[in-house]
């Protein structure tokens, strides 16, 4: 019989533990895969802090350190700049790179440093209980904001990649989402494109990445990629906001 798929050996074989509907899975799917492909597993090494995004350790086949909330970054760049021939990226929720890690992403960006870093986006803090982040959309309800965001007083949400698109050391920046097959395949292709500029040196590279998170939304996991399509794509801008021209070639 013909062998028509297999898991990629990014991954361990231990079974996700993330809650049903979260796209969390499909995310680590796709960064093992483009660590096959690109033949980099053994060279590469992952951070994560704390959260959701702290589970990945387990999941990953490559090297992996944990790092304190907001801080995976940092840690990152001490990583890399000590061990310069290794791949190293980051794994971080929006409630944490963009709340109490945002200098941390500003100033990476702005130095160039040679990483990649990759924010699943859900518009809240998920492993808390799903309180009010700085990417929660103007009148979500959360429980912190029970009422809905009120710009006037918690502001608009921030769209990093935006911000981090302005920076020069900043080589690739990228927005996706895995709300559909369409936007899967063009998720994988960012993330290898993120890869592949570190490969080549080129600076620092960023890829955001629209996710549900069911549990915290109140909603069941087909109602979450809908609620994503209709509140979180008409809100955040999409696509690779820069890209360098060595990667373009590839």
């Amino acid at each position: 019989m013909q062998k028509v798929f297999s898991k990629t050996t990014g991954l361990t074989d231990l079974p996700f533990h993330y809650c049903p509907g979260c796209t969390h899975g499909i995310i680590h799917r796709l960064i093992g895969e483009v660590m096959e492909e690109l033949a980099i597993i053994d060279k590469t090494i992952g951070v994560a802090p704390v959260g959701c995004a702290g589970f990945s350790l387990d999941f990953f086949s490559c090297d992996f350190v944990g790092a304190a909330h907001g801080r995976a970054q940092a840690v990152a760049t001490g990583i890399k700049r000590s061990l310069p021939d290794k791949l190293v990226f980051t794994y971080q929720g929006d409630g944490d790179i963009a709340a109490i890690g945002t200098s941390h992403a500003i100033h990476v960006a702005a130095r160039g440093e040679k990483i990649t870093s990759i924010m699943v986006n859900n518009a809240v803090f998920g492993m808390t209980g799903g309180q009010m982040a700085p990417t929660t959309l103007t009148g979500q309800v959360t429980t912190t904001s029970p009422y809905g965001r009120d710009a006037g007083l918690a502001g608009s949400p921030i769209d990093l990649p935006k911000t981090l698109a302005t920076l020069n050391g900043a080589a690739y920046v990228a927005a996706v989402s895995v709300d559909s097959p369409k936007n899967i395949i063009q998720a994988k292709k960012a993330l290898k494109r993120a890869f592949q500029v570190q490969e080549l040196g080129l600076g620092f590279a960023f890829v955001s990445i629209l996710s549900t998170c069911p549990t915290n939304w109140g909603l069941s996991p087909v109602d979450s990629l809908k609620w994503l399509q209709e509140n979180m794509l008409p809100v955040y801008e999409m696509g690779e906001l820069k890209v360098p021209e060595e990667v373009k070639a590839l």
